[in-house]
């Protein structure tokens, strides 16, 4: 089958992105899937997305991980998939959208980043001198002094592959604080894609949320990724942290056929 297809990217973090309003799609197969995020075999991606009509919203997200399989939320995935529904001639300022771990609101912001509202978390928890958060994926953030020491692909997949985490997996985030308030810096190893990636959303807003530095009230956090910046806006409120938004941008690459 002959596929016409769209590579987006959101700091780094890339998918391959199939137009899927007329349902053509909707018997893709996960060796399908892995094969057109094979960066040497296919287009190469983190992932791949789904644009699907939805009955009461402005569109639906599936989203894969490049392993072939369906997978948990996407934060970068979700402002890259809301500007390709913009470019696909579904024109709004602000978008409601339903993805795996439920409703989500976006905006295309006046300066071209792309804005999405995550799902509120209710708690951090602690483990092992460490933290983990669920911001739509679950996520292992540990805090270290000198990430660009730090072998991350290693690291991670201890944490990934322990008998703890093994059977689900989990995320695994390296966070080093800057000199700068309200700054950090993070790399991820990402379930799914087993590698580390050059971003990743839920990744960066479990971090921001670890290194909220007020008690309560309005926060905002600049991220470093690898892939380029991000920012985290939040309300941290009796210990919740609600209105989290995810900033930064999305930007078409390239589109093409292949044959799947």
């Amino acid at each position: 089958m002959q596929t016409h297809f769209y590579k987006y990217q959101g700091t780094g973090n890339d998918f391959v992105i199939l137009n899927n309003l007329d349902g053509k799609y909707n018997n893709l197969t996960n060796e399908q899937v892995k094969r057109l995020c094979d960066r040497r075999f296919g287009i190469g991606a983190d992932g791949l997305m789904l644009l699907n009509r939805h009955p009461e919203y402005d569109f639906e997200m599936t989203y894969y991980n490049a392993d072939g399989r369906e997978s948990s939320m996407c934060g970068n995935g979700g402002r890259c998939l809301t500007q390709f529904a913009n470019d696909m001639g579904i024109l709004k300022n602000d978008y409601v959208f339903q993805a795996i771990d439920g409703r989500h609101e976006a905006s295309i912001e006046t300066n071209g980043t792309v804005a999405l509202k995550m799902k509120d978390v209710a708690s951090i928890q602690y483990a092992h001198g460490d933290y983990i958060v669920d911001t739509g994926s679950p996520h292992y953030i540990k805090m270290v002094g000198d990430l660009d020491a730090m072998d991350v692909v290693r690291k991670g997949r201890d944490v990934r592959y322990s008998r703890e985490f093994s059977e689900k997996g989990i995320n695994v985030n390296f966070v080093q604080e800057t000199d700068q308030a309200d700054e950090i810096r993070v790399r991820t190893y990402e379930r799914g894609v087993e590698d580390e990636t050059l971003s990743c959303g839920t990744g960066v807003t479990a971090a921001a949320l670890v290194c909220s530095h007020n008690d309560a009230g309005f926060n905002r956090v600049e991220v470093q990724t690898r892939g380029g910046r991000l920012a985290v806006e939040y309300d941290r409120i009796d210990g919740r942290y609600e209105n989290i938004w995810l900033i930064g941008p999305a930007q078409k690459v390239f589109e093409g056929t292949i044959e799947i």
